[in-house]
């Protein structure tokens, strides 16, 4: 089972789509939390970002199912001390993943609004992100939706798929 938590994320069009194709692509059923996390208590006034690490650390103590997959979603801009921002977190081999749509969005670049690039963006990052979950590291297959990617182009680069090689991992889990 995947449960998506809303995090602050008031678009339920774009969670119901992606509730949908996790559920055809993980082929487990998939909701949607009918309560959001509040984020407030994750922001670092210091950067005005969102601490996706302790995130990560609520969802795991606010979901009771021990054998659910808990994807977080929001439009927060994410981050871990060392790196300046990230486009999601997940627990390896763990229960709990987090994403954000705030710099997968076409606005944040001064860009022209890209809806469905902006829903493909977030639904790859939400198939990385689970991927980890369930045991999967970072691939170097350039068109794995494993490969880690750094920049927005990078997730447009890669498939929404899982290589071969990624794909016979976590094949028997299902």
């Amino acid at each position: 089972m995947i449960i998506l938590v809303p995090i602050g994320f008031s678009a339920e069009h774009e969670l119901e789509r992606m509730r949908a194709l996790l559920e055809a692509r993980f082929s487990v059923r998939t909701y949607i939390s009918p309560t959001d996390l509040d984020p407030r208590p994750f922001l670092e006034p210091k950067r005005h970002q969102y601490y996706s690490s302790a995130i990560l650390e609520q969802l795991e103590r606010d979901v009771p199912q021990e054998d659910a997959k808990v994807l977080g979603v929001c439009s927060l801009d994410l981050y871990i001390p060392i790196l300046t921002f990230v486009f999601g977190e997940a627990q390896l081999n763990g229960r709990c993943a987090v994403i954000s749509s705030y710099r997968l969005d076409n606005k944040f670049y001064g860009l022209p609004e890209d809806p469905e690039g902006l829903q493909e963006r977030l639904y790859k990052e939400a198939i990385h992100e689970l991927g980890h979950t369930f045991g999967l590291v970072h691939c170097q297959d350039q068109g794995c939706v494993m490969r880690s990617s750094t920049y927005m182009e990078e997730i447009d680069w890669k498939s929404n798929e899982f290589c071969p090689d990624c794909m016979a991992r976590i094949a028997p889990l299902f």
